[in-house]
């Protein structure tokens, strides 16, 4: 009996997981499967999928050879970025006001989390008809029409702005939870030996909020990496290619061109860029940790 017992804790939990795993093997596993192949394959959507032909490496250089691509890796890159620090930036700067004794303090506290409860393609539109040159409430306020999303100068910044009101309060709400963990003995210590507002941050705050921060700069790095529903609704990667991030390249490789070689090699060179900085930051992360 007591054999049994223990042969079903040891069963117990692979068989509890296995639907979910098979589950998402078929879901994600498949497609990614798919495309990996494809990536190495030359193939036309009026062919049948077995019969593409092995081309190795070829879609790769193509991709490459691409300035298009090119130019919208690095677009992509930049974009990323300067997004992901601007909303460490301002979801830190948040989080030590909202950490402060403040009146109405909870109030702001609730009204942070606003922008993270609308849907991103909701309020893309409705940033877009707020920026509408025409009728937008935002030209009426500066008393000047200014073509926001129409001129390619600005496009990727109103863009950008848009991303960072919509995911600093994310960033906001974790370095706010951290604050809050942080232990009160070591903020008094460094207050009676005479430390400053300045130093206190520097040297007490900042080293005890890392692991905080290398969190929200994981999780947002992966999902402005691959922005997309904001972007697309805003410019579709307009005017003149200017807020033509990866992720739109790859929408109109597929969707358009129908080249679904190029654009599943396109697909993992997106990928592979991003698990090499998850890898670099997770690296990060686990040499921060104490013993």
């Amino acid at each position: 009996m007591a054999q049994i017992a223990k042969l079903a804790d040891f069963w117990f939990i692979p068989l509890t997981i296995f639907p979910t795993v098979a589950l998402s093997s078929a879901v994600f596993g498949f497609p990614l499967l798919l495309s990996l192949i494809m990536s190495f394959a030359a193939w036309s959507i009026d062919e049948p999928v077995l019969a593409a032909d092995f081309v190795g490496l070829r879609n790769y250089r193509d991709l490459f050879a691409d300035p298009v691509f090119v130019a919208s890796l690095c677009l992509t890159l930049g974009y990323t970025a300067a997004t992901v620090c601007l909303e460490i930036l301002v979801g830190l700067a948040i989080a030590m006001l909202l950490n402060q004794d403040l009146p109405y303090i909870r109030f702001f506290r609730i009204a942070l989390i606003v922008p993270m409860m609308v849907t991103p393609i909701v309020a893309a539109l409705c940033w877009k008809l707020l920026l509408d040159p025409t009728y937008g409430l935002v030209d009426y306020l500066v008393g000047s029409p200014i073509i926001w999303l129409g001129d390619p100068t600005l496009a990727l910044i109103t863009v950008g702005g848009v991303s960072v009101w919509q995911n600093a309060p994310f960033v906001a709400l974790l370095l706010l939870a951290g604050l809050q963990s942080l232990p009160k003995e070591v903020v008094e210590a460094a207050t009676i030996d005479g430390a400053t507002k300045i130093a206190l941050f520097r040297h007490v705050t900042l080293p005890l909020l890392s692991p905080y921060l290398l969190v929200a700069l994981l999780l947002r790095t992966i999902f402005e990496f691959r922005a997309f529903d904001n972007v697309y609704v805003m410019t579709a990667g307009g005017p003149a290619n200017a807020t033509l991030v990866l992720s739109i390249y790859v929408y109109q490789t597929s969707f358009f061109s129908f080249d679904l070689t190029l654009a599943s090699a396109a697909s993992w060179v997106m990928l592979l860029i991003v698990l090499t900085v998850c890898l670099i930051l997770i690296a990060t992360m686990r040499r921060k940790e104490p013993d």
